[in-house]
């Protein structure tokens, strides 16, 4: 009886947990951990029995009829009809972590309260009234989730045993009371069964309609851009802790043209014991450096930078006749024309976390390039730019976001089609042009952010971010609108 409520606690608690994936996929580590808290699975029990509660109190009872018997009397009949539930309280429901096994749930005490008409009739005996009925005790419980892994892929939930309380029964009547106690036992059967079955069919019905429909929502792959997408399905089942419940997930970008593994894997994650938020969410380096290697591999980490993006004000243009006052080489070859300098990532940028913060060391190169007056390019030389990047990773309420600082920049001439100069009178040049260019244009896109996967209508608060080693660690708290 009544075993389906257990079951809808069960896929509740997904609401949140719903944020780990839907797929499986054989790995060694993986790109991100997340975490739900015994403080999460609470907040994901108590939105869960809210929507449960509205629902149930929907039930349509049908109308039944029977038959009681009278010593020495014979046979008489009665009918309840147009009823109506006037409330359902789920008033003690839990989500409770069993290691190694999955979750056990709980729904106790809850209430139902029903009113309706009905009516009876002996031979010549007729009589009719209104009645209020409260069923009370009503209990599920489930001892162990046993599969996890087929809940968050949407397979149908084992049964949990359950209980449905004793109905109480309030009669007004314009008779004696002798009457009802005839049928009193028979009405207490019916509604007991009734509502059993009731309760069963709309939590299916929720369960599949509302809650499967919801976990649609979740996308396994998030496209990025016109050139990457995350990846954050699940690598392995999700594993019971004592205090958490923890979810493996890909955490990898992907080239969405021309998807392939990267030639390097995830490293091991040594997760903290922290519990105070709802959830964690750990991102490894790993999954910072994929982003790196698919954008930097689909060439699109390129700037051009040319003389009408400096400041009108400033000291420093991007001209030959500016450039040879440092080389005069250029501005003998090249009188009066204005310089391009077009910047790329040689090498995928690597971002390495570390307890003391964030180092992010990208190989970057320069090509300078005069512009002749038939707008075509006339090179003058290539320099390899050495470098040291603070970054600051923040995150908002479903996004990560970035903001780096230049640090450190270093020159070295790695080709001259001008014939042999000291990079040093560059130097100043190019501290100028990388923090207030080049900087701010990928600040820009930083800020924009990445989607951290979340279902929909779920937002992060709360926030808290950590350094650790080899992985960046977000807590927050939850919050379903």
């Amino acid at each position: 009886m009544a075993r389906a409520p257990g079951s809808a606690l069960r896929r509740a608690a997904l609401l949140v947990l719903a944020t780990l994936g839907t797929a499986v996929i054989a790995t060694t580590n993986p790109g991100i951990v997340a975490r739900i808290t015994q403080k999460g699975l609470d907040y994901a029990c108590q939105q869960g029995v809210a929507v449960l509660q509205k629902e149930l109190e929907k039930i349509k009872i049908p109308d039944f009829s029977g038959t009681f018997k009278i010593k020495h009397l014979g046979k008489g009949k009665y009918s309840f009809y147009s009823m109506v539930i006037r409330g359902f309280q789920l008033p003690s429901s839990q989500i409770k972590l069993a290691p190694s096994k999955g979750l056990d749930l709980s729904m106790r005490n809850a209430n139902v309260k029903i009113s309706g008409k009905w009516k009876a009739r002996k031979k010549f005996i007729k009589t009719s009234g209104n009645f209020d009925l409260s069923v009370e005790g009503v209990s599920s419980s489930t001892p162990s989730a046993p599969s996890l892994p087929g809940l968050v892929q949407g397979r149908a939930p084992e049964s949990s045993p359950g209980t449905l309380g004793k109905p109480h029964a309030c009669f007004h009547m314009s008779i004696s009371r002798w009457l009802i106690q005839l049928f009193h036992k028979k009405i207490e059967s019916s509604i007991r069964k009734t509502m059993s079955s009731k309760i069963c069919q709309v939590v299916t019905s929720s369960v599949s309609s509302k809650l499967q429909s919801y976990l649609k929502t979740l996308r396994v792959t998030t496209k990025i851009d016109q050139v990457a997408g995350i990846n954050y399905s699940l690598v392995a089942p999700l594993t019971a802790m004592a205090d958490s419940l923890d979810g493996q997930l890909k955490g990898e970008f992907y080239n969405v043209a021309q998807p392939s593994p990267a030639p390097f894997g995830p490293p091991a994650l040594a997760f903290p014991p922290d519990h105070e938020r709802m959830v964690y969410l750990g991102f490894s380096d790993y999954f910072f450096n994929t982003a790196g290697l698919v954008y930097q591999q689909a060439g699109v980490l390129h700037l051009t930078v040319t003389d009408d993006m400096i400041p009108k004000g400033s000291k420093f243009r991007l001209t030959t006749t500016f450039l040879g006052a440092l080389i005069p080489q250029v501005a003998k070859m090249f009188p009066n024309m204005t310089v391009q300098l077009n910047i790329w990532a040689s090498s995928p940028p690597h971002l390495t976390m570390l307890p003391t913060g964030l180092v992010f060391t990208p190989a970057l190169e320069t090509q300078a390039f005069a512009v002749l007056p038939n707008s075509s390019l006339a090179p003058l030389f290539v320099l390899h730019l050495s470098t040291n990047v603070s970054v600051e990773v923040g995150a908002t309420s479903d996004r990560l976001v970035g903001k780096l600082r230049l640090d450190r920049l270093l020159l070295e001439l790695k080709h001259s089609d001008v014939g042999p100069f000291s990079v040093e009178v560059l130097q100043a040049i190019m501290n100028y042009v990388l923090p207030t260019i080049a900087i701010p244009k990928i600040n820009e896109r930083l800020q924009k952010g990445f989607p951290l996967p979340l279902p929909a209508n779920v937002q992060l608060f709360n926030l808290v971010l950590q350094s650790h080693q080899n992985f960046l660690l977000l807590g927050a708290d939850v919050h379903y609108s």
